[in-house]
């Protein structure tokens, strides 16, 4: 029998997610940053499910507002890279019954200025003890996307360029992954120029370990240019390949597209970093990684 810290978060995937039941309504499985299910002629529906864990997302220390924030942001963000909108949240709170309720009070003011810039109804939940100290906050967003345009992460094509929006490296000890902003702005001003990527997702466990998921769903491997890496002052470019938690969009883009993408503005900045190619092991350092030892 094998532990979980054995076998590493995407065996552990990979073995659960291997005979999970479906039906036709499901356009996309397990496997991007969101699922996609059939809704009508103009739409589609993403579904999202994310979680934050005291002790592994934030200090028992941090302000309860920052909290709800980068548990909401976090799903939000998960929409945005599949070029969509948020709309209905479910919010499930697990937490010893020691804790305050100024807590919880405090936890849903921190999703409530969020929730208002997107239009997203916090629906519900569910709310459980803990036997032992402790607090998680997990949210179920679902979001639409216009209908057959969800990007994917297995969209991407030996030559594709491969880009990263924003700044990344130093999210933990700077505090900003408490109080990151999703790039819906951007992946939505992508999509309505015309100019969709041709892969996406967001940036949760670092460049080390998403771009490898992105370009093994291509079935493509990848070269990037470490000194090209658009980062934080203060940050090494090793940082920015493994520190994780930078909320940021890695998108890939056919060269055409990158031509006209590369000339126009853009709500946060879009840098390039290197290419898909057509496959082959790549040595990067792995960011975050669930269940590691």
């Amino acid at each position: 029998m094998s532990s979980l810290s054995q076998l590493g978060e995407n065996a552990v995937l990979e073995r659960l997610l291997r005979s999970l039941p479906t039906n036709p309504a499901l356009l996309t499985g397990p496997g991007d940053d969101c699922a996609v299910v059939q809704r009508d002629a103009a739409w589609d529906t993403l579904l999202k499910t994310d979680c934050v864990v005291e002790g592994i997302h934030f200090t028992p220390d941090t302000e309860p507002e920052r909290i709800g924030h980068k548990a909401l942001a976090r799903a939000v963000s998960d929409i945005a890279a599949m070029g969509g909108l948020p709309e209905h949240a479910l919010v499930t709170l697990l937490v010893h019954p020691g804790r305050p309720v100024e807590l919880l009070e405090g936890l849903y003011r921190g999703m409530a200025p969020l929730a208002a810039q997107y239009g997203i109804s916090l629906a519900g939940g569910e709310t459980s003890s803990l036997p032992q100290d402790g607090l998680a906050v997990s949210v179920a967003l679902t979001g639409r996307v216009e209908h057959g345009r969800a990007v994917l992460r297995s969209g991407g094509r030996p030559g594709d360029v491969i880009c990263v929006s924003g700044r990344l490296g130093g999210s933990f000890p700077s505090g900003r992954h408490l109080d990151f902003q999703p790039r819906v702005p951007l992946a939505r001003a992508l999509m309505e120029a015309g100019l969709a990527p041709s892969a996406m997702m967001d940036l949760s466990d670092g460049l080390g370990t998403d771009l490898p998921r992105l370009a093994a769903a291509s079935q493509c491997g990848f070269e990037i240019a470490p000194a090209a890496l658009p980062l934080h002052p203060g940050c090494t470019p090793e940082q920015g390949i493994g520190d994780g938690e930078d909320y940021e969009l890695l998108l890939c883009f056919r060269p055409e597209t990158y031509a006209r993408v590369r000339c126009m503005e853009w709500p946060t900045p879009v840098s390039s970093i290197g290419f898909l190619t057509p496959g082959g092991a790549v040595e990067l350092a792995p960011g975050w990684q669930h269940f590691a030892r």
